[in-house]
């Protein structure tokens, strides 16, 4: 692989820093805050219903959750919502707005040693505001050839991505903790991808097979690469 490969992509939430368990700590506020309507396994469900259907529209990100979350309520309360409810879910998607960002183990060491030898790149979804916000406050920005905030990942996506980049597939890399996102679609269009878990992860970005094909690894930690790229 190291001798084939000139770019490499790193996603961002829950590869280079702590994102999704922020969403399920708001999800857990947020059912507390309807309990007196239903069980609040019901209301996280209604919410992730809400938030597929809304997904076309909105896209990932924040806003978007914020939003999905006032359109449940409203949905779970029948229209008659208290005030106060809504004060309190705007409220939630601020503070997740105003989140730390938190630096996963070993993500700045291999950025450094990888800076120079590659290309480095990262190629996120979510909203451009807050994923520009994220990497400032990372301060890894330094370490990028390139950002690339994108609306999906789908094969389509990669492929403008790489046309971009004037990289052909067969030397571009993505490490990243989503299987459907990160790894299938690069892999697809003759790409390599490494899957990195997280503990935690949204339950649309899981599949439900095995993969298997030359070019995927999977690995424990974003340090475990190195020995492949830089030995």
């Amino acid at each position: 692989m190291k001798n084939k490969i000139t770019v490499i992509a790193f996603d961002a939430d829950d590869t280079l820093w702590v994102n999704e368990p922020y969403f399920r700590e708001t999800e857990e506020q947020f059912a507390g805050l309807l309990e007196d309507f239903m069980p609040r396994h019901s209301i996280m469900a209604e919410l992730y219903k809400t938030e597929m259907a809304n997904l076309p529209l909105y896209g990932y990100g924040i806003k978007g959750f914020m939003l999905s979350m006032t359109e449940t309520a409203m949905r779970i309360t029948m229209g008659k919502i208290n005030p106060a409810i809504v004060e309190k879910v705007l409220e939630l998607g601020k503070e997740m707005l105003n989140k730390p960002v938190v630096l996963l183990d070993g993500v700045e060491e291999v950025l450094k040693a990888l800076h120079g030898k590659y290309r480095l790149v990262v190629a996120t979804k979510g909203d451009l505001l807050d994923q520009q916000r994220k990497l400032t406050k990372s301060g890894l920005d330094h370490y990028f050839h390139h950002i690339e905030i994108m609306s999906d990942k789908q094969e389509k996506d990669y492929q403008k991505l790489i046309r971009h980049l004037d990289c052909k597939a067969e030397a571009f890399l993505m490490l990243g903790n989503s299987l459907k996102s990160d790894v299938l679609p690069v892999l697809n269009i003759g790409g390599y991808a490494v899957h990195i878990p997280f503990h935690t992860t949204w339950v649309h970005e899981s599949i439900d097979h095995r993969i298997e094909h030359p070019n995927f690894y999977e690995m424990e930690s974003l340090a475990e690469v190195l020995p492949k790229l830089t030995e």
